[in-house]
Order: structure tokens, then C-alpha cells, then sequence
């Protein structure tokens, strides 16, 4: 796969790639009509940034429902990679909005199999365990 960022030259690049059946992941996507033209040119993924729209005050969330209802109406083949993930509430939405990848921080990772539920039922699960392993013990 070759990683081109959004610029012309990027999608004239794109555009010779995808027709020798190279693959091509489209980056710097901030905007639905710069997906159009990804799409267009035959990338394989497009890569918006989530996190770094919101930093402009803009809804990153917004763009991701708007590229995938774009690729949905025109039976786009192009896949949905959602980047600059900033939260657990960021990969959940970009699930819902029809985002195909995602990336993000490790740290983000890491806040995906935390919850509190799942730390009180596995400190219950170890303390049952201890209670029947001592027991098997004594006698």
C-alpha cells in the first residue's frame, strides 16, 4: 500500500497507482468533498483526521457520517480509515458513522478494555476463586 497525502498531486498520483492495481491510502482528509476525490481517483482507504477537525471547533464526528453516507450513495469502494482518535467516545462513534478502520494512541487502546463494571466482577470472580481454593485446601 502507498500512502499519498490530499493534494493534486496526490490524487494524480493516485489515480495512476489504483490503475496498475496498487493499493492507496489517501491521508490528510479534512473535508467530505476531499473524499469525493479520493474516491474518484480509486483510493483504496481515505484517511480523515477526527481529532484534528474537532480541534478547529469543527465536528470531526460529522465528517466521518458524511464521507460514509457519500460512499453509500454512490457505491464507493473506498474504505473509511478514521484517524486522530482522542477518546473510547471517538472509536464507539466512528463505529457507528461506518468508519472501516480507525487509529489511535495507545493509551486510547488501553481505555477500551477498561471498565468498572469489568474490574469489580473480576475482583469478585478472584476473591470466589480464593475462598474455594482455600477450602480445597484445608481439608
Amino acid at each position: 500500500m502507498v500512502k499519498v497525502p490530499l493534494t493534486r498531486e496526490g490524487i494524480t498520483a493516485t489515480s495512476a497507482l489504483a490503475c496498475e492495481g496498487v493499493r492507496v491510502n489517501v491521508t490528510l482528509c479534512f473535508s467530505a468533498a476531499q473524499a469525493v476525490l479520493a474516491a474518484k481517483a480509486g483510493a483504496y482507504i481515505v484517511s480523515p483526521f477526527v481529532g484534528r477537525v474537532d480541534d478547529l471547533g469543527w465536528p470531526g464526528m460529522k465528517l466521518i457520517e458524511e464521507i460514509g453516507a457519500i460512499y453509500s450513495n454512490y457505491s464507493f469502494k473506498t474504505q473509511i480509515l478514521a484517524a486522530s482518535l482522542r477518546s473510547p467516545l471517538h472509536v464507539v462513534e466512528v463505529a457507528k458513522a461506518g468508519a472501516h478502520i480507525v487509529t489511535l494512541a495507545p493509551k486510547v487502546l488501553d481505555q477500551l478494555f477498561y471498565h468498572p463494571l469489568t474490574e469489580k466482577g473480576l475482583d469478585q470472580f478472584l476473591s470466589e476463586y480464593n475462598r474455594v481454593f482455600e477450602l480445597a485446601n484445608t481439608r
